[in-house]
């Protein structure tokens, strides 16, 4: 027998009205990263890393040391010493926060509270100069953790609001809006830096003004996600336990997940890289390279607007020859740019760009896919405790590459030795993921396998 019209009419309704209200959420969704991602575009790849440390050299003693807390810190390794101590700070949040989003079903005010943490934080790097290095270092470490724990509820929307067959292409829009937002700021930015004067600013205001403005951009298209994502009921209600506990208990259970528990290893260590490279190149730049702000600002632009062409590029890729593929060209691209990086010759801004163009092109597509390829693995009902330890090494947040950079620049004085040694991610990441069969690894975790992953 056929299906009734009235009954066949029906149906198609609420499944157009499903559709429109996931297109909905999503284009919401697309726009925190619209929100988040100026900070990490203007403030930690283009801004607060040379000019913290210019504060912190401008308040060193005559052998170049800072004394934070009694301890002697070489000026030059202050910025780097703070974004890992960040992480320290978003491991004890990051589990809780994401343990009590998926058991309270409560993300949107868990979100609103960190996003708005962080652009306060962001906002008061306005206050930065002199000799106020610690003020600066807290500011850094708050916001570091405050996008760290909003970027593990944005994530753990993502398995929510698309279907195992869109994940890859809203994944990369994601992180094409975010770089789109980026590139629009940093031309402001730019004219704001280059004409300072002409505005009756010194260069110094100029820059606070657009580390300020980062943290204002954040709020005020925040409210964008806000109206448009919706809550969803708790799967759980297992209270929540602190900190390190937490992370502990994540741990444990992901163990009945081994391969999801492999991916994560891969990501953890390759991503590390990444983001280290992201947060260290305007300090290599300028310290090293000898470049003007204009140059990095210009360089990291140049980055911003590949990196949508190529998050939406390797998203293609992907659907050819599958996400893992992909993501692991992406890491063979990764280490001939790092080795190139190590020969740039000093005070040559066309061979930096050269190589801000090959950043670019891998950069979004790399962890776009990342993230999208994660959401297949995590166990439905626990997106964002998952997606808490997957964040521990996103957006900055990674501990161990800012650690190794800072410490071997502390040990040898060269930045080409800092910069080189994150090969070794790179390397051991690929080794990683090339060994997790992520097919099997999506069924054991109770999800249905795409077409092509």
């Amino acid at each position: 027998m056929g299906v009734p019209p009235e009954r066949s009419l029906s149906q198609s309704s609420g499944e157009g009205d499903e559709a429109a209200e996931r297109r909905r959420e999503q284009h919401g969704w697309y726009f925190y990263d619209w929100a988040c991602s100026v900070y990490s575009a203007s403030v930690l790849t283009v801004f607060l890393g040379p000019y913290l440390t210019s504060v912190a050299k401008s308040a060193a003693d005559p052998q170049g040391f800072v004394h934070p807390l009694g301890i002697p810190v070489r000026a030059g390794s202050f910025f780097a010493y703070c974004v890992s101590a960040s992480v320290i700070l978003a491991i004890l949040v990051m589990p809780v926060a994401g343990a009590a989003a998926d058991r309270t079903g409560r993300k949107k005010p868990l979100l609103a509270a960190a996003a708005y943490t962080g652009a306060s934080a962001t906002t008061g790097l306005f206050f930065l100069g002199g000799h106020r290095y610690l003020l600066g270092g807290v500011l850094l470490i708050v916001a570091n953790a405050s996008v760290a724990v909003s970027m593990v509820l944005y994530n753990s929307y993502l398995p929510q609001i698309a279907p195992p067959e869109e994940r890859d292409a809203v994944s990369s829009r994601g992180w094409a809006f975010g770089y789109g937002a980026g590139s629009l700021v940093l031309v402001a930015n730019l004219v704001l830096f280059t004409a300072h004067g002409s505005f009756g600013l010194s260069q110094s205001t100029a820059v606070r003004i657009c580390l300020a403005s980062a943290g204002l951009w954040w709020g005020v298209f925040t409210l964008v996600p806000l109206t448009r994502l919706r809550d969803r009921p708790a799967v759980s209600a297992a209270p929540v336990a602190h900190g390190w506990r937490q992370l502990a208990a994540t741990v444990r259970d992901m163990r009945g997940k081994p391969l999801t528990l492999a991916f994560l290893l891969a990501y953890l260590v390759y991503n590390d890289g990444i983001q280290t490279v992201i947060s260290q190149a305007s300090v290599y730049g300028s310290e090293e390279l000898g470049l003007s702000q204009s140059t990095l600002i210009t360089a990291v632009l140049m980055v911003q607007v590949l990196a949508v062409a190529g998050a939406l590029g390797m998203g293609r890729l992907a659907r050819v020859y599958g996400a893992k593929r992909t993501i692991l060209g992406s890491l063979v691209a990764w280490t001939v740019t790092l080795g190139a990086g190590y020969f740039l010759p000093a005070g040559a801004p066309v061979w930096f760009f050269v190589l801000a163009a090959g950043i670019g092109l891998v950069l979004g597509g790399s962890q776009a896919l990342s993230r999208s390829l994660f959401s297949h693995l995590v166990p439905p009902g626990k997106e964002a405790e998952y997606f808490s330890a997957y964040e521990m090494s996103d957006r900055g947040m990674s501990w161990l590459g800012p650690l190794l950079f800072g410490v071997t620049y502390q040990l040898t004085g060269s930045y080409r030795d800092a910069i080189i040694s994150l090969v070794a991610f790179f390397a051991i990441g690929f080794t990683l993921l090339a060994r997790v069969p992520v097919r099997r690894a999506i069924r054991e975790a109770g999800n249905p396998v795409p077409g092509r992953i």
